[in-house]
């Protein structure tokens, strides 16, 4: 067996024992958002990591998904299952749109050009208030179908455990196929790849949307599980989040993310006590995994764990 499908089972083995020890409602509200962030980051850890193009405004992504999926089922009718594509949809024809000519830069000026788009995105839904809310949001009507509602942790919690399960496996896939070959060749030198025969301006646009679609389903389906959404879900802050989770976890890593997500989901609920420093100690954080762990913990662990059985 293969060490992403031994990874799989693993994966697939603690979400179905998770509940098993799950004793309350806010432990079932802390692992429901551990999936969320996963599911977004795996995606985003496709671009960054595999890919080597650094996104700092990928909380936008989110936001559009979760405002469409907000506006269009509580000011216009539409049933969720329908808002959460057209959602997902604008996220992909936006990305694809700004896709070439953000992705044609490199280094900090990429970085710079994706933290603008973040940006304008919050920005927008903040001054949109007659839709959104503004500043203060607005109720987000529950995920349902044909009168059915999901309601209750446990519904949830199966939701989004199957759907980061299917995620973790998809991503695998695409990683040891010719597809995330090329992803990784764009990474070491876009020019060898290019030599090599891969289109890699087409490469880049494609994750690009992949991720924010991605992003934008895991935005749709905050949005209905908190049943409230503000502007922030879109802002700098959670955009830094994500790209913390990338790296904390380990870039290039699959299950890093997962790992990433949950370490960065379940810390603030530890410095609760400690309001208004949550930024200082992710900062914290991502130097000390920069200089001890440049590789991030799954990368890093996995090494050592592969050195040590060798010798």
């Amino acid at each position: 067996m293969s060490r992403g499908n031994k990874g799989l089972a693993a994966l697939a083995a603690l979400l179905l024992l998770l509940p098993l020890v799950l004793t309350n409602s806010y432990q079932y509200d802390v692992a429901i958002r551990i999936a969320l962030n996963a599911i977004a980051v795996i995606a985003l850890n496709l671009l960054i990591g595999y890919t080597g193009q650094i996104s700092l405004g990928h909380a936008g992504f989110l936001g559009i998904g979760a405002y469409a999926s907000g506006v269009l089922t509580a000011q216009f009718g539409w049933p969720p299952l329908l808002a959460l594509p057209a959602g997902a949809l604008a996220a992909g024809l936006l990305a694809f749109a700004l896709a070439r000519p953000i992705l044609k830069l490199k280094g900090h000026y990429l970085a710079m050009a994706t933290l603008g788009l973040g940006i304008i995105i919050a920005i927008v839904l903040t001054n949109e208030a007659r839709y959104t809310g503004g500043p203060d949001g607005f109720a987000v009507p529950a995920l349902g179908v044909a009168g059915l509602e999901l309601a209750g942790e446990k519904a949830w919690y199966a939701l989004v455990a199957g759907l980061l399960l299917l995620v973790t496996w998809l991503a695998c896939n695409l990683i040891d196929s010719p597809a995330g070959r090329a992803l990784q060749a764009i990474h070491g030198s876009e020019i060898a790849a290019q030599v090599a025969g891969v289109m890699t301006t087409r490469v880049k646009v494609r994750i690009f949307v992949v991720s924010a679609v991605v992003a934008s389903i895991v935005g749709s389906l905050t949005a209905h599980y908190v049943a409230f959404v503000t502007p922030g879900l879109a802002g700098f802050f959670h955009s830094i989040e994500l790209v913390t989770m990338v790296v904390v976890g380990g870039m290039a890593s699959v299950f890093g993310s997962i790992v990433g997500a949950a370490i960065l989901t379940v810390l603030p609920q530890l410095l609760s006590t400690f309001e208004g420093w949550e930024t200082v100690v992710f900062g914290a954080i991502l130097m000390g995994t920069m200089i001890f762990l440049p590789r991030g913990i799954v990368p890093t662990l996995a090494a050592r764990l592969r050195k040590g059985a060798a010798r």
